[in-house]
């Protein structure tokens, strides 16, 4: 939507505590809508699988018999059934992190994420484990689009793999979504990443964002980031991209592993509130936002809850 969610027209209730409405002040209820001139936006999302297949082992010291795909993929199918107008999303570092990685490199996650009915994704630096070639090869197991719109991929075997935006369509929305990548240079061997350029992702984000709410004219404008959430020196990441921003919605973020009880909300360039969530690691949480749309003027869309599933 223009401008990112408007705060007069945002509609945010709390699932896990409605009593603190204070966080926002003002915001319009669910009443003032016919339930019928509304639709629901799902969006799912899951970022630094690691390759975690099954639940962690039952002596892990902290999280014993938790986390798992299977476990993601019962509570996805589970807000299909609530909700058929759903994206699931993840933003990168499903490789790398358990035996299925060492043995069946990517094809299996890619398979899998491909059967859990993923819409799309980003790709991290643990994608470039095993190289250009390791990456390429299991992409002929993804059917879903792997988004990235700051690396440079024109002097590899992987031009024209991941496209730089996609524009998906649920019940008459039309959903834009752009991929930010981490700098790999210190994160992952030069002979691994080779002839990949990285591009600063500040410039491609207001480039994207603008293109996708003006051009594409999208209800609602996502970036899934594995740029990491936040550091202490002055690396980019999502809370310091969040407020040069002016059309992105929500940012869906990865890296860091971040563990966040609900989503932060950072006032973006226009005025406006962007959604900034992360969901933890392995599958150990799925996050989950639900967006009301009103019939007929769609891009005064609300947050009107938000979950941090724990599995």
């Amino acid at each position: 939507m223009t401008g990112g969610l408007s705060m007069n027209r945002r509609i945010f209730v709390k699932n896990l505590a409605a009593g603190s409405a204070g966080l926002m002040a003002g915001i319009a209820p669910l009443s003032g809508f016919a339930k019928s001139d509304m639709l629901t936006l799902t969006l799912l999302h899951t970022n630094d699988l690691h390759s975690q297949i099954e639940p962690f082992e039952d002596n892990h010291p902290r999280y014993a018999g938790r986390a798992g795909l299977a476990r993601v993929a019962g509570f996805a199918k589970a807000c299909r059934e609530e909700n058929p107008n759903l994206l699931l999303l993840d933003a990168g570092d499903f490789f790398q992190g358990t035996p299925y990685f060492n043995f069946f490199k990517g094809d299996i996650m890619l398979k899998l994420m491909t059967e859990m009915g993923y819409d799309a994704g980003t790709i991290g630096n643990h994608e470039f484990d095993n190289g250009l070639q390791g990456l390429h090869d299991p992409l002929k197991h993804a059917g879903f689009p792997l988004i990235n719109s700051n690396y440079d991929f024109s002097d590899t075997i992987l031009d024209g793999k991941f496209p730089r935006y996609k524009v998906l369509r649920k019940s008459g929305l039309r959903i834009g979504i752009y991929g930010l990548g981490i700098e790999l240079s210190g994160l992952v061997n030069e002979k691994q990443h080779g002839a990949v350029r990285y591009n600063d992702p500040l410039p491609v984000a207001l480039e994207m964002e603008k293109f996708l709410a003006l051009e594409k004219k999208c209800d609602l404008v996502v970036c899934l980031s594995h740029l990491g959430l936040r550091y202490r020196d002055d690396k980019i990441s999502d809370v310091t991209l969040a407020p040069e921003l002016s059309y992105t919605d929500v940012i869906i973020g990865g890296h860091t592993h971040s563990f966040l009880e609900e989503p932060l909300l950072i006032r973006n360039k226009a005025g406006e509130m962007t959604i900034v969530n992360q969901a933890h690691y392995g599958g150990l949480m799925v996050g989950k936002l639900d967006f009301v749309f009103r019939e007929g003027s769609r891009r005064g869309a609300g947050l009107k809850s938000s979950q941090q599933k724990e599995l």
